[in-house]
């Protein structure tokens, strides 16, 4: 690196964003993913003991692949190349492994080749790479928006650990918020910034547990908020609101502004009101509620509060949640408005859930009736001999594959515990079941 070079990374340092001069250069000050990076964790070893094999980051944007990427080149005795997929091509992945290969030849030193956006290059691309990751000519890390499972080659996946990233919780969040304005080399502490409690918390719920949005919406707060009487910049709700271009909404996810609004949707969906669903719906995601959370009380509400009314319900909210999760947002708002709609749009029944309930509270004034002895197994050696299913009748030796037959226990014979309503297709399940235990008669 000449001189010129060296000034002009240096002042690309001093004029990069609030969130690039305040990525973390060691393991000790990167915040949250303990799932991966917690004490004894495995990558948390590879890159204290500098053994690290070829992985895959695969994460949301501001989550620290990125970062990882950067503190692994600062903690490593190899090599470190860094490629942009979105703009590198096979010149430079070419020239790339020359040097990875002059370093292992002349130093035995191994080179880390680190690829962002590693989904943009195309399959011929990635298999460029195979061979060199092989023989270990470099250590791969790739980092990707996507899942590496659908956009990445299965040869390179298999030659790699894959950890995913998870959003930044808001409390991490707001540790990283509160370290750039202390800092004075490198963040907000020389501007003598002030950051209100509430406007922290509220930019790190409202960024969706992207840290560089949290981080770029302070340092814009920063930049153009007055200096006020005292000499201090005040970053308050107001202008935190303003810099991250969101309104803050009554919710707090761990009090009451989080179980009313949950519950207000819950039972739009119960009262057949897909208006208020989709709006209560709306309400939570503007207020960064975990869509997985959201799905997860979807599937319940499709099973206690449609049930067999229409069975479909459960499928689309089961459909729903597992679309999420592999999507995201923020196009899965369109998932889950979908199956929202549809729930609260589907004929209702609770009676599956009465049925369980009484079967419950039955057994549980007498939890263990004789199984009838035409019921029980006859397939292991000696049951026979013990009269077990004497007297079974296979229903599919009988006319509309039916026979009447006994199956609760005799204390609880002619108990009914489900009793399907009149709604929907439980109307034509209803019909069917009194047919069969009432003849042509019913």
């Amino acid at each position: 690196m000449d001189l010129f070079d060296l000034m002009r990374e240096k002042t690309q340092e001093q004029e990069a964003p609030l969130a690039a001069r305040m990525r973390p250069r060691t393991l000790a000050e990167v915040v949250g993913q303990e799932h991966i990076l917690g004490p004894g964790k495995m990558l948390t070893r590879m890159i204290q003991a500098d053994r690290l094999r070829s992985v895959i980051f695969y994460g949301p944007p501001g989550t620290g692949k990125t970062t990882l990427a950067r503190v692994i080149a600062g903690t490593t005795s190899a090599g470190f190349e860094k490629i942009n997929a979105t703009t590198a091509g096979k010149k430079e992945m070419e020239e790339a492994v020359k040097r990875a290969k002059d370093n292992l030849g002349m130093y035995g030193k191994k080179t880390i080749l680190f690829i962002d956006e590693i989904h943009r290059f195309n399959k011929g691309q990635q298999d460029f790479l195979l061979p060199f990751v092989e023989d270990g000519t470099i250590v791969l890390i790739g980092a990707t928006t996507e899942n590496p499972y659908f956009e990445v080659n299965s040869a390179l996946i298999s030659r790699s650990t894959v950890f995913e990233l998870r959003p930044l919780a808001p409390e991490d969040i707001q540790v990283l918020l509160e370290r750039a304005v202390k800092d004075a080399s490198r963040g907000l502490g020389s501007m003598n910034v002030s950051l209100t409690a509430d406007a922290c918390r509220f930019l790190a719920d409202a960024c969706g547990g992207d840290a560089r949005s949290a981080l770029n919406a302070l340092e814009l707060g920063a930049l153009t908020t007055g200096v006020g009487e005292d000499g201090r910049i005040v970053i308050d709700m107001n202008v935190a609101q303003e810099c991250i271009q969101k309104r803050a909404v009554r919710y707090d996810k761990s009090g009451d502004g989080h179980y009313d609004t949950i519950s207000a949707f819950i039972k739009s969906m119960r009262g057949s009101d897909p208006d208020a669903a989709v709006y209560w719906l709306a309400r939570m995601l503007y207020a960064g509620e975990d869509p997985k959370f959201i799905a997860r009380r979807m599937m319940i509400c499709a099973s206690e509060d449609v049930g067999n009314a229409d069975p479909q319900a459960l499928q689309v909210a089961v459909a729903a949640s597992e679309a999420v999760e592999r999507i995201g947002l923020p196009e899965g708002k369109l998932i889950l408005a979908q199956a929202a709609i549809y729930i609260a749009s589907a004929p209702k029944s609770n009676a599956c859930i009465n049925a369980i309930n009484a079967a419950l509270e039955s057994v549980k004034a007498d939890p263990s009736p004789s199984v009838p002895e035409h019921l029980r197994d006859a397939h292991y050696p000696g049951a026979g001999k013990l009269g077990h299913g004497s007297g079974y009748k296979y229903a599919h030796d009988y006319p509309h594959h039916y026979v009447k037959q006994q199956y609760l226990p005799d204390a609880l014979a002619g108990t009914g515990f489900y009793i399907p309503s009149g709604e929907g297709r439980e109307k034509m399940t209803g019909e069917f079941l009194n047919k069969l235990k009432h003849g042509d008669d019913a």
